[in-house]
C-alpha cells in the first residue's frame, strides 16, 4: 500500500495541475469564535471553492489525469451532490460527457448545480447499494470512466491540495479537524500534514448518527454505514479500501458530534462570521462547542468543506 500511495511531488504537481481550474481558497479568523472555545482558530474556507466544495479538487484532477482514450469515454460516479457537482463541472471545461448518479433525495441545490454544469443525471434510491448499481448499468450502457467520489488515488492526491494550502497559509498548527464521510478528503488531509507538517495532530470529526468511520478506527477493521441518519447530508457515506487504511494508520483519533451541535456550529458561522457553509462543513466547529475537543491555547485549522445549501430547506 505504501508504494501507491500519493507522494509529496504528486502532491504538489496536483496542486500546479489544477491551479488555473480552482480557487486557492481564503483562511478566514473570527475573534468571537476564538473567545468562546479558548483556542486560536483558522478556516480554511472550501465553502467558496469552484462549485462550492473542496471536491472541486480531487474532481478537476481525477479528470485531468485520464488518458486521451479514457476521455474519449467520458465519466460517471455516483454522489449526493458535491462530487456530483464538481465531476460535471471538470467534464464540462475539459469537453468530455458526465453522467452522474445521484440518490432521489439530494438537496435541490446539488441537482440544479450538476444540471447547471451539464451533467447527465440518474436518480435511484438514497441506499449505497442502489448507487453502486445503478453507476454499474451506467457504465454498462455509456462504456465511461468511473471516478468514485473518494476511493480513488487522483481524486486524494487533489484532495490533499487542500492541507496543503492550509499549511501554507497558516502559522504552525497544533491540529487540524477534518470532516470524514468517505474519506477522501481526511485521507488527502492525513498525508499532505505527513509530508508538510509532520508534528501537527489531524482528528477526524463525523455525526453520530453516521459514524461508521468512528466505529471503524476504534475497531481496526472496516465496518459499512447502515442506515445513516444526518442533516450533515455529505457525510453519509461510508469509507472506502483505499481510504480506511489510510485513516487507520494515520489519523491521530475521531469524534463524534449529535445534529442538534451540528447546526448551532453552522448557524453560528453563519452569524459570526458571515459565511455559508453546509451541515458537514460545521461538524468540526460542533465538536469544539460540544466539548469533544478541548482547544485551549491551540493553533487549529479547521477545513470548511463546503457551503453548498438548500435555502428553501435551512434546519433552523
Amino acid at each position: 500500500m505504501e508504494t501507491t500511495l500519493p507522494t509529496v511531488e504528486s502532491i504538489r504537481e496536483a496542486a500546479r495541475l489544477i491551479k488555473p481550474y480552482i480557487h486557492r481558497t481564503p483562511l478566514l479568523s473570527s475573534a468571537q469564535l476564538n473567545n468562546l472555545t479558548g483556542g486560536e482558530l483558522f478556516f480554511k474556507c472550501e465553502n467558496l471553492q469552484k462549485a462550492g466544495a473542496f471536491k472541486s479538487r480531487g474532481a478537476m484532477h481525477a479528470v485531468l489525469r485520464l488518458g486521451k482514450a479514457e476521455h474519449e469515454k467520458g465519466v460517471a460516479t455516483h454522489s449526493s451532490g458535491n462530487h456530483a457537482q464538481a465531476l460535471a463541472r471538470a467534464a464540462l471545461i475539459t469537453g468530455t460527457k458526465s453522467w452522474i448518479v445521484m440518490p432521489k433525495t439530494a438537496p435541490e441545490v446539488k441537482v440544479n448545480g450538476v444540471k447547471n454544469y451539464e451533467g447527465n443525471i440518474i436518480f435511484c434510491e438514497p441506499t449505497l447499494q442502489a448507487r453502486e448499481q445503478t453507476l454499474d448499468e451506467v457504465i454498462d450502457q455509456t462504456g465511461a470512466i468511473t471516478i468514485h467520489p473518494y476511493n480513488n488515488l487522483e481524486v486524494i492526491t487533489g484532495q490533499a491540495t487542500a492541507c496543503l494550502e492550509l499549511f501554507e497559509q497558516a502559522p504552525p498548527l497544533d491540529v487540524v479537524l477534518c470532516p470524514v464521510g468517505g474519506g477522501g478528503l481526511l485521507s488527502g488531509t492525513l498525508l499532505s500534514r505527513n509530508y508538510f507538517s509532520p508534528n501537527t495532530a489531524v482528528i477526524a470529526c463525523e455525526p453520530e448518527g453516521a459514524n461508521d468511520a468512528w466505529q471503524s478506527y476504534k475497531a481496526g477493521k472496516l465496518i459499512p454505514s447502515v442506515n445513516p441518519d444526518t442533516i450533515a447530508d455529505g457525510l453519509l457515506t461510508s469509507l472506502g479500501s483505499i481510504t480506511f487504511p489510510i485513516i487507520l494508520n494515520y489519523a491521530n483519533d475521531i469524534v463524534t458530534v449529535a445534529d442538534d451541535a451540528i447546526i448551532h456550529a453552522m448557524k453560528l458561522v453563519w452569524e459570526r462570521m458571515k459565511i455559508v457553509i453546509e451541515p458537514s462543513a460545521a461538524v468540526c466547529l460542533a465538536a469544539i462547542l460540544a466539548n469533544k475537543l478541548d482547544v485551549t491555547g491551540k493553533r487549529v485549522g479547521i477545513i470548511l468543506s463546503g457551503g453548498n445549501v438548500d435555502l428553501n430547506k435551512l434546519p433552523w
